[in-house]
């Protein structure tokens, strides 16, 4: 009998999900610098008002960044942030 299969397997959602809101706003970051626009400025403007079209619809941005919650874009802000500063 395999003794594996009385362990529990953990998944970290949280993980998994801010890996991804990390990958989707690099992705999203880059297009609107691509386009002439200023990525901070744009995504601000999205994560405050929730409006899609602060974001360029190149590369498939847009769609995107409608992919993650608006709170965890700004969570993933937020860590990187403080990963930066040390805290």
């Amino acid at each position: 009998m395999d003794s594996n299969i009385n362990k529990t397997a953990k998944f970290d959602y949280k993980m998994e999900s801010l890996n991804e809101a990390r990958e989707i706003l690099s992705q999203v970051y880059q297009s609107l610098k691509e386009k002439g626009y200023n990525p901070n400025n744009q995504l601000i403007g999205y994560i405050l008002s929730g409006d899609p079209t602060y974001i360029t619809n190149h590369n498939n941005a847009r769609s995107l960044i409608r992919k993650i919650e608006r709170d965890e874009l700004l969570e993933e802000i937020l860590n990187v942030y403080l990963d930066v500063i040390d805290l």
